[in-house]
């Protein structure tokens, strides 16, 4: 294989997840030590800074003094939630450039603690699409809850099968200290969960909670003298999905395309995947990206995740082993950058004992931003450990 053009040499996700006694700027600022420290760096190291919406004040100005940085590379791209892949794989080109050496990707998040509630409304400000859409009573629950139903219409996927996702989620959880929900849950249960969107119920859905994350994105020689496990950038893909003037179709994702160019990049296939990290906001975005990314046909999803084929040492594909956004942590309503550090834990062999998949060397990372019911961003990595 080629050289990389970047590897992953730190990561660190906040433990909290409520922060009422931190601000979000310190917030960004322990998930940016955090993640220093795990890679062996300082702060004097970092020469590149990827930050999106989620920074306080005027982003990388306000976040790059406040850190005290000396960088001479920024991006402040803001896909959402899959941004943070997307900063991953700008910080590998940044790198290939020469324009940074250490780039530092910081996310952090306080909806519970500013009291935003659920956060699953639509702002009214002066988003394009607002006055066209917000009369309808759009939200992101009911337009997710659109997919599903459109999913369940044209193949026949059922609630049950939907449930064995949160399964799966739980199952993983109980062995997270962090998690927010670690009770090992039954498809019964699930689906005996109050109905907040039909066909979606409360198990359905995500947490919402405070925390944050970083990563570590170095040239590939800093990675292997740093005495770390090395974790390269093998292939990236983004791609997005918009409603093309009202012609849409609900029934696949961005991540059909994000997915496609990632595998030819890395001169990989699904069956090379014994682990992927897929956003989870609702069962639904799971389902729907497993068929996009090409882990089963399109619309066998359903049979796909049933009877516990996403469960670590039970399934063929082992899914979000720290619990996901369904089970542990979607900190500031925003989670691929949990997704992106758990691949690296599985491929460093610092996973739980009881989920870590063994003699792995490839992983899949994949990130959705936006609303799969109307407009999003894709976002795939495919990392290998060396």
């Amino acid at each position: 294989m080629p050289e990389p053009r970047a590897c992953i040499a730190g990561i660190f996700e906040h433990p909290t997840r409520r922060a009422d006694d931190k601000s979000l700027a310190q917030l960004h600022a322990e998930v940016a030590a955090g993640a220093l420290r795990d890679a062996g760096l300082s702060h004097a190291d970092v020469d590149g800074y990827f930050c999106a919406g989620d920074a306080p004040g005027l982003g990388p100005l306000s976040m790059v003094d406040y850190l005290g940085l000396r960088v001479r590379h920024v991006d402040t791209t803001d896909t959402g939630g899959s941004a943070y892949l997307v900063h991953v794989a700008h910080a590998a080109e940044a790198i290939a450039a020469r324009k940074c050496n250490v780039a530092l990707i910081t996310l952090a998040g306080r909806p519970l603690a500013e009291g935003l509630g659920s956060g699953l409304g639509l702002r009214l400000d002066n988003m394009p699409d607002v006055p066209f859409e917000a009369p309808y009573g759009t939200a992101v629950l009911n337009l997710y809850a659109m997919v599903a139903a459109r999913h369940m219409h044209e193949f026949g996927t059922t609630s049950e099968q939907l449930a064995w996702i949160k399964v799966a989620a739980s199952h993983h959880a109980q062995h997270n200290p962090n998690a927010v929900l670690r009770k090992v849950l039954t498809v019964e249960e699930v689906l005996a969960s109050p109905m907040v969107a039909d066909p979606l119920r409360k198990h359905d859905c995500c947490v919402i909670n405070d925390g944050g994350g970083a990563l570590v994105v170095t040239r590939p020689e800093i990675a292997r003298s740093l005495g770390r496990p090395v974790v390269s950038l093998r292939g990236t893909g983004t791609a997005l999905k918009n409603q093309a003037g009202g012609r849409v179709d609900l029934t696949y994702s961005a991540g059909r395309f994000s997915g496609a160019a990632a595998f030819a990049e890395a001169g990989v296939t699904p069956a090379d995947i014994r682990y992927a990290s897929i956003y989870d906001s609702f069962t639904i975005t799971v389902l729907v990206t497993l068929e996009d990314l090409g882990f089963c046909e399109k619309g066998r999803g359903g049979d796909f995740v049933a009877d516990g084929n996403l469960i670590a040492g039970v399934g063929r594909l082992a899914f979000n082993t720290d619990g996901g956004g369904l089970c542990s942590n979607h900190p500031g309503n925003r989670g691929g950058m949990t997704k992106v550090i758990e691949a690296v834990r599985q491929l460093r062999g610092e996973a739980h004992p009881a989920v870590q998949v063994p003699d792995l060397h490839l992983a899949l990372a994949h990130g959705t931003g936006g609303s799969l019911g109307t407009r999003h961003g894709s976002a795939t990595l495919i990392l290998e450990r060396a």
